[in-house]
């Protein structure tokens, strides 16, 4: 069986300025400002995604301060998921560590692409 073209894990949260349930980098962020994590989760958590961000390029619909006016979000090409699972995995694995709920979601339709680059894509609704 074919895997769908994307996928991304997100939590149960909404969004602030999406109104669609946040990534698990904001899932995880959210846990360190409300002191859940530990000082080493937090770390471990910091350190994974610096690697992401000197690995993968960030989204320019983000902004300068991180405003997303067209209330984009990002999925994982799955093609491309093996370079990062593993650093992926930790995300997971700290939500796992303290129950957070979250879902692995896939698709062929995620939405009105408007980024792409070789590990993800930005989409906003049709």
């Amino acid at each position: 069986m074919r895997l769908p073209k994307y996928m991304r894990i997100q939590g149960r949260e909404l969004a602030y300025r999406t109104g669609k349930p946040v990534g698990v980098f904001v899932l995880n962020w959210r846990r360190i400002r409300d002191g859940i994590y530990s000082k080493e989760d937090s770390d471990l958590y910091e350190e994974t995604h610096k690697w992401f961000l000197e690995h993968l390029p960030e989204p320019p619909f983000y902004g300068d301060n991180n405003d997303n006016p067209q209330g984009a979000v990002t999925w994982f090409k799955t093609e491309a998921y093996e370079e990062m699972s593993e650093k992926a995995e930790v995300l997971t694995g700290l939500l796992d560590k303290y129950n957070v709920p979250y879902d692995i979601v896939f698709s062929d339709y995620v939405g009105k692409i408007v980024y792409e680059d070789k590990w993800q894509v930005g989409v906003v609704d049709e």
